[in-house]
């Protein structure tokens, strides 16, 4: 159903072939003259196939020389993604540069792939890291299938990577409206850190509220947790709750304000089972830097956010959370959870180290997904001190 316009817009008129000029000197019309003609068109195409192969010809022995000029002897050159213009090493002059790609498709403005020096999945050793395990926890109203970037770049480098559907998320059946819990809200993510074998480790990456829902389990799980990043995410101190952590910064989120939408299920005299977000404000609230695709995927696949899990206060201690690596990962252009806001979370609760996405919107698995995973693995990579 993509191009509908298509199937209804009037066809190209097709151009009237003129009739062919006669040949000087055979001006009638003989039972061999279709022959004839079809001979000389034959002989101009071919003239045109000769053109057309001596070029091609020229165009091998001049990059050929090229190479040779330039010390290749194996006749090519590691393949850079990143630009669409090769400069061999050792290629000082400018005239023997190849020509540009002649493809109109404008480069990612969002996230321009990143330079062969900082592509990450060429020396990773994973049985050098003390986990490879990573477990991605969405952050309010999205779900597993946010990540699916983030995953298959994880995939490639050769972690195991294991995304979670929070309770009524994703594709988790649970009615949202009937969440009275955090424990509730998390449960599918303790219930898969219960199961790892002892001594099993993981890294544990939280979005958005999954920042609250993963500092949860770390209090519940903290030996079975080998580090935890925090992407533009909620990380809270003890006794606080989500909800305190925005009023903090009281008018810091406008238009999350403006995009909230309560649910009131047990009815209006009652307070509210869910939070919903306007449509017609996400891009603008979570996908300011984000691909055109990637909201429509998430305009038809978010849920309602439960209210009760982001009103409970986190019990976290010194002894189990508090012996957890925490890592924190900042989102420059973020409008639902400001930079001013991520500071003084930081501020709060200071982190072993924090990391900055450039031009980042509050979804970077979207806008920036390849400067994200080139983070995690890097995080990954950091040993025990």
């Amino acid at each position: 159903m993509g191009n509908l316009c298509t199937c209804f817009s009037p066809k190209t008129p097709v151009k009237t072939k003129k009739p062919a000029k006669s040949l000087q000197g055979n001006s009638q019309t003989g039972p061999n003259s279709s022959n004839r003609w079809t001979r000389i068109r034959s002989t101009r195409k071919d003239t045109h196939d000769a053109m057309i192969h001596e070029q091609a010809l020229a165009a091998a022995i001049l990059f050929r020389q090229h190479q040779q000029q330039n010390g290749s002897d194996s006749g090519s050159f590691p393949f850079d993604r990143s630009v669409s213009l090769r400069y061999p090493k050792g290629s000082g002059s400018k005239k023997t540069q190849l020509p540009r790609s002649s493809s109109s498709r404008a480069r990612s403005l969002t996230d321009p792939l990143l330079q062969p020096h900082q592509l990450v999945n060429r020396d990773i050793k994973l049985d050098d890291l003390e986990t490879n395990h990573v477990v991605l926890v969405h952050g309010g109203g999205f779900g597993a299938w946010c990540w699916y970037k983030t995953i298959a770049l994880l995939e490639e480098d050769g972690f195991k990577v294991t995304a979670i559907d929070l309770a009524g998320s994703g594709i988790d059946s649970f009615d949202t409206n009937s969440i009275t819990s955090l424990s509730q809200y998390v449960k599918p993510l303790t219930d898969f850190l219960e199961k790892l074998a002892d001594g099993e480790k993981t890294i544990l990456v939280g979005h958005d509220f999954g920042g609250a829902c993963i500092s949860y389990a770390m209090e519940l799980f903290p030996l079975k947790v080998s580090k935890a990043i925090f992407v533009a995410a909620a990380m809270l101190t003890n006794g606080q709750s989500t909800l305190n952590m925005f009023s903090q910064k009281a008018g810091s989120s406008d238009l999350m304000q403006q995009a909230q939408i309560f649910v009131y299920s047990n009815g209006n005299n009652h307070p509210p089972t869910a939070i919903n977000l306007d449509k017609s404000l996400l891009r603008d609230l979570l996908f300011n830097q984000s691909p055109s695709k990637d909201v429509a995927l998430a305009s038809v696949s978010m849920r309602s956010i439960p209210f009760a899990p982001v009103l409970e206060k986190l019990s976290l201690s010194d002894i189990k959370y508090g012996t957890v690596r925490r890592f924190y990962i900042e989102t420059s252009e973020d409008n639902a959870i400001p930079i001013t806001l991520q500071e003084s979370m930081i501020n709060s609760s200071p982190p072993e180290k924090v990391f900055r996405l450039k031009g980042a919107d509050h979804s970077p698995f979207f806008s920036k997904p390849q400067a994200l995973h080139k983070l995690l693995v890097d995080i990954s990579k950091i040993p025990s001190t």
